[in-house]
């Protein structure tokens, strides 16, 4: 079979359709068990076709992160265009997360597996997710832009909701109440308490500790390159 050039048009639904084809797999077999020569077959494309478009099953995972991540930012975008309300703003970030992978805890957890080596390229904490991480992390920096903080709370506010997400993300493998309302409750529950915690680290006397975590963040290098200062600000 012919390879099709990915930029055009005919390259894009052949990749598109590979995809698709994999993580029906991924769902009816699990990630371990497909191979690529499978996915191949199935897709009813050559195996070199098939390492064309993705040179291995953990770049399949690494497309269907990035379209979980561009799907949540779409949905975000629309609830933030509408509401002002900071909780609800905040509450559509991490629930819609939740909402997309809700039907694949399974492949949610390949990610995880690897959080021990960095220079796996799906490492949640290396380098291949970074861009990941750091669009991650925008959509709560921009859920909170309409509330008034110091710039350096407002950094320190959008990383702390984004690991709150990635251990709830966790929790939610776990989780098999139905519709795993137990991790949604813990996100609704653990979202009062930020807010209420919020309300007390806008004081400035609490200045000097915001700087010093701020300070230890960077030199672990856990703070991505950012546009911190969105919104408004005071201080």
């Amino acid at each position: 079979m012919v390879k099709n050039d990915p930029a055009t048009g005919k390259g894009e639904q052949t990749r598109r359709h590979i995809f698709e084809t994999a993580l029906v797999l991924f769902r009816e077999r699990g990630f371990d068990a497909t191979t690529m020569q499978q996915i191949a077959e199935r897709a009813d494309v050559v195996k070199s076709a098939a390492y064309y478009y993705f040179p291995s099953k953990e770049a399949i995972i690494q497309a269907y992160y990035e379209e979980i991540q561009a799907a949540q930012e779409r949905i975000c975008e629309q609830v933030f265009a509408k509401k002002h309300d900071l909780k609800a703003r905040i509450a559509a970030a991490m629930h819609a997360k939740l909402d997309l992978a809700r039907d694949d805890r399974n492949l949610l957890g390949v990610v995880f597996r690897y959080t021990g080596e960095p220079r796996h390229p799906l490492s949640c904490l290396g380098e291949g997710t970074a861009e990941i991480r750091r669009r991650a992390i925008a959509v709560f920096e921009r859920a909170i832009e309409t509330e008034r903080m110091p710039r350096d709370l407002r950094q320190l506010l959008a990383i702390s909701l984004w690991a709150l997400q990635m251990g709830l993300l966790v929790m939610f493998l776990y989780d098999e109440t139905e519709g795993q309302r137990r991790t949604r409750r813990m996100a609704d529950g653990a979202l009062d308490l930020t807010l209420k915690l919020l309300a007390l680290a806008k004081f400035t006397i609490l200045r000097p500790v915001r700087t010093k975590v701020l300070t230890l963040l960077r030199e672990a290098e856990l703070l991505p390159e950012n546009r911190w200062a969105r919104g408004k600000e005071e201080g």
